[in-house]
């Protein structure tokens, strides 16, 4: 396959750029920005139906985006789950009405997204959820009670759609239903921000008591979430994991210079492991490469196995899960003693800040486990790529 881009390619470089730059002046607002991007047509590039105020590019003209959205020091991303998860799920099972209600607001950065999948009990076995949604007789609206966890920008969003089980009775995959519910719903949906050894709160618990969700927006119908869930988790790792490795090469480079600075580079582990961990980000990124090339880009129904096959995502997410905890080792390493102390502010969240080189240790321990664990993605090798006989499970 040929990585190489395009004159047309570039041109579109050099586009993308120049809004970036014209545009990144101070410290935009998180919502402000996604309506900026929403404004100039930059949400759903990879989506395969326009109309909804975003524009349409090719697979390399996705990854130019990505790229060079990822060098340009923006913002991270608050409509991530709406544009890259829930938008190519509605695509690929979405009734008309439900594209025409949900699409254009995620374009155009209105209504931001989180993700209900994991629970207490039930995070990587997602088969295992409790989460219940009864259906109304009278007017057909879902009463949903229940806990997820791990909820990443809950504390953001406007809406979540949540796995939940519809079928009373039912065990592991059947009887579930992927329902869209609005988070505004006060004494019925609490969303808990969860504090980390960071000091930050990106994840949260949220807690459904009675919280309703219409009975126009179930996707893909009554009893085929399962389905929809495992279409979503394919469309999860896309063009994003390119914008993903640039901000891995940039922190691979601060721990060479690190590296250099300390002396620590002078020992040949050291450099042994800095050389391992360049060439295995080089082999991520053809891997990427590959497997998006082999699929019609996020957003498309082939998508979810690309050229890579059913297994592709889960070798992604072993690839780049473990790879970043190991530089986080490394980061720490290089700066020796140093990386163990910081500057005291009892008046902060916490009673010391973090540098880059500890926050990158410290929240990279959680790469290995949060968006399926890397015992679930071998297992899904195992059985679904190798055909190796099914993991022994307990009954409920």
């Amino acid at each position: 396959m040929d990585f190489a881009f395009g004159p047309e390619d570039e041109t579109f470089r050099r586009e993308v750029r120049a809004w970036l730059e014209e545009r990144l002046t101070g410290a935009p607002g998180r919502r402000d920005w996604e309506r900026e991007l929403g404004k100039g047509g930059w949400i759903g590039l990879g989506w395969q139906e326009d109309g909804y105020g975003n524009r349409r590019a090719d697979l390399t003209r996705q990854v130019v985006w990505a790229e060079e959205y990822a060098r340009s020091g923006a913002p991270a991303r608050s409509g991530h789950i709406g544009e890259n998860l829930l938008a190519p799920t509605l695509i690929a099972h979405g009734t008309p009405e439900q594209k025409r209600r949900f699409l254009p607001p995620v374009a155009e950065g209105r209504e931001l997204w989180c993700q209900g999948y994991s629970e207490p009990g039930a995070g990587s076995d997602l088969a295992g959820i409790r989460t219940a949604a009864a259906r109304a007789t009278d007017t057909g609206a879902y009463r949903i009670t229940g806990q997820k966890i791990w909820t990443s920008l809950a504390h953001e969003a406007d809406w979540c759609f949540v796995l939940a089980r519809t079928e009373p009775g039912s065990t592991r995959h059947h009887g579930l239903s992927f329902l869209l519910v609005p988070m505004d719903q006060p004494g019925r949906v609490e969303v808990r921000p969860i504090r980390q050894l960071t000091g930050t709160s990106e994840f949260n618990e949220v807690f459904f008591d009675g919280a309703v969700a219409r009975a126009e927006h179930v996707v893909g119908g009554e009893g085929n979430g399962w389905r929809v869930a495992m279409s979503l988790l394919g469309f999860e790792r896309g063009v994003s994991t390119l914008a993903q490795q640039i901000g891995f090469a940039e922190e691979l480079g601060r721990v060479l210079r690190t590296a250099v600075a300390t002396g620590a580079a002078g020992d040949p582990v050291v450099r042994d492991r800095l050389v391992r961990l360049w060439a295995e980000l080089r082999t991520m990124r053809w891997n990427a490469l590959r497997t998006l090339g082999g699929s019609g880009g996020p957003g498309s129904p082939g998508s979810a196995g690309g050229s890579g096959g059913e297994g592709a995502p889960s070798v992604a997410k072993l690839l780049w899960g473990g790879w970043h905890r190991r530089l986080g080792e490394l980061a720490v390493q290089v700066r020796g003693a140093a990386a163990a102390a910081g500057p005291v502010d009892r008046s902060a969240a916490l009673p010391y800040e973090l540098d880059a080189a500890q926050h990158l240790f410290l929240f990279s321990r959680a790469d290995t486990i949060y968006g399926g664990s890397d015992e679930i993605q071998r297992t899904i090798i195992a059985e679904r790529v190798l055909g190796l006989p099914r993991e022994p499970r307990a009954r409920p």
